[in-house]
Order: structure tokens, then C-alpha cells, then sequence
């Protein structure tokens, strides 16, 4: 890898979090999204990080072993790293994402998955602070309307556009998925 590459990494695109259960989400596309973002990568040759929440919590739907914890369709197939972790930032698991990347000479990241202001923003967040470049691609994530103390219930339309603007330009710069495709070919849209 040299360190104009640019590194997918892929947090939490996991079955469970498509359970009404974890109630009303925005982006129905985020999966598809995801999906065409991996084989470009793919097809590029490019390295790619997938990311699994291994919960440690009882009766999580996303404890390894449950059904839940397993990837949506199209996700397995390739990949040069798989990190596993039990909090929100990837940088927080197994193997040590941050000790990969800089052994592989990556300076640039591209970060997808779910969900939109928990484990996607903060491994975004981390990865700023780390001095990577980072590209966060908004629809290719998605999130769950949130409530606040109040229970004031704010919808995830809403949620993930405060995600990225909190993010954009002070740790990320937010994009499409057709900017991060093209982005691979330096002509980003």
C-alpha cells in the first residue's frame, strides 16, 4: 500500500441493527450504499477494514454467536483487516486498527457504515484527531431517531444531519457515495 491509497473501513454493518426494534431509521439506500462502496474498493485493489460490534452485553442481538452479529449481505467477501471491538471507535478493538494503518503507511480513510452518530462518527472523530485524512460518507450510513432527557424524540433525518455537520470540516469532510467512488480515481464529483 502506498500512502496515496486510501483505506475503507466499514463499522458495525451488522444484521441487527435492521430489527424494528432499535426504532424508526433514516437512509433505507445506507446498505446498498455500502455494498457499492466495497466493490469499488474491491475492484480497485484497494485495502479495505471491516468492522464488527462483538457485544459483551447480555441478550445484545449483537453479542457473536446471535444472528445479529453477523454482516448484511454483500459485506463479507475480501478485506485486509478485521477489527472486532465492544465500544463505539474502531480504534478500540482487536487487532489495533491505529498500529495496522501505520505499519501499512495509510494517511487516508474513508469511513461507511453503521450507525451515523455512534460508532461511524467516533471512529471518524479518532481518526482525525490521529492526523488522518477522513472522508465520512454520509449516505452510506445510517441512524435511529434519538430522545433526549426530556424524551423530546429528535427523527434520525435529523440526527445524522447534526452528525455531519458537527463533523464536517473539523474532523472529516463529508461526502456521497458517488464522491468517495470517484474520489478513487482523483476526479471526485
Amino acid at each position: 500500500m502506498t500512502a496515496a491509497q486510501r483505506v475503507l473501513i466499514v463499522v458495525d454493518p451488522q444484521k441487527a441493527f435492521a430489527d424494528p426494534a432499535w426504532g424508526p431509521r433514516d437512509n433505507p439506500d445506507a446498505e446498498a450504499n455500502i455494498v457499492r462502496l466495497l466493490e469499488a474498493w474491491r475492484a480497485a485493489d484497494l485495502p479495505v477494514v471491516l468492522v464488527r460490534h462483538d457485544s459483551i452485553q447480555p441478550g445484545s442481538p449483537l453479542a457473536p454467536g446471535e444472528p445479529g452479529n453477523a454482516f448484511h449481505d454483500g459485506v463479507e467477501g475480501p478485506h485486509d483487516l478485521l477489527v472486532t471491538k465492544h465500544v463505539n471507535s474502531a480504534f478500540y478493538g482487536e487487532p489495533d486498527l491505529h498500529a495496522w494503518l501505520q505499519n501499512a503507511g495509510a494517511t487516508a480513510v474513508t469511513i461507511c457504515g453503521i450507525t451515523t452518530d455512534h460508532c461511524c462518527s467516533t471512529t471518524a472523530r479518532m481518526a482525525g484527531n490521529l492526523g488522518y485524512d477522513v472522508d465520512f460518507v454520509l449516505d452510506a450510513t445510517h441512524c435511529h431517531d434519538r430522545a433526549l432527557p426530556d424524551g423530546t424524540v429528535i427523527p434520525a433525518e435529523q440526527v445524522a444531519r447534526a452528525a455531519a455537520a458537527s463533523l464536517h470540516g473539523e474532523f472529516a469532510t463529508v461526502v456521497t457515495t458517488e464522491q468517495a467512488i470517484a474520489g478513487l480515481t482523483g476526479a471526485r464529483a
